[in-house]
């Protein structure tokens, strides 16, 4: 019954998920619109200090507060490193780009 209404299943080619995009793991390649992509590692930094300011006003629940300091540590480290990796990429680039010939 339900094998003829579902059809002929398809392939893992067919959806893009061959083995070789599955092996990539972590180290795969996401595409974000250029807004997102800009405004991330502000997003990360913006929700590790309001976190961090979180646990000043918290009182009787002394068991978030564990998890408010590693949720800010993780998130500012993650704006630190987001905006280092992309430092210098732009200063490897622009080394790059005045190392070849024929360009201004």
């Amino acid at each position: 019954m339900l094998g003829s209404a579902a059809g002929k299943p398809a392939s893992l080619d067919q959806h893009g998920l061959s083995g070789r995009s599955l092996r990539g793991g972590i180290t795969r390649k996401i595409w974000l619109p250029r807004l997102i992509y800009d405004a991330l590692p502000w997003f990360y930094l913006v929700s590790g200090l309001m976190a961090i300011l979180a646990t000043l006003y918290i009182r009787d629940w002394y068991w978030v507060v564990p998890h408010s300091v590693l949720f800010s540590a993780a998130c500012l480290h993650l704006a630190f490193f987001v905006f280092r990796k992309r430092r210098l990429e732009a200063r490897r680039d622009s080394i790059e780009q005045s190392e070849t010939p024929g360009t201004p």
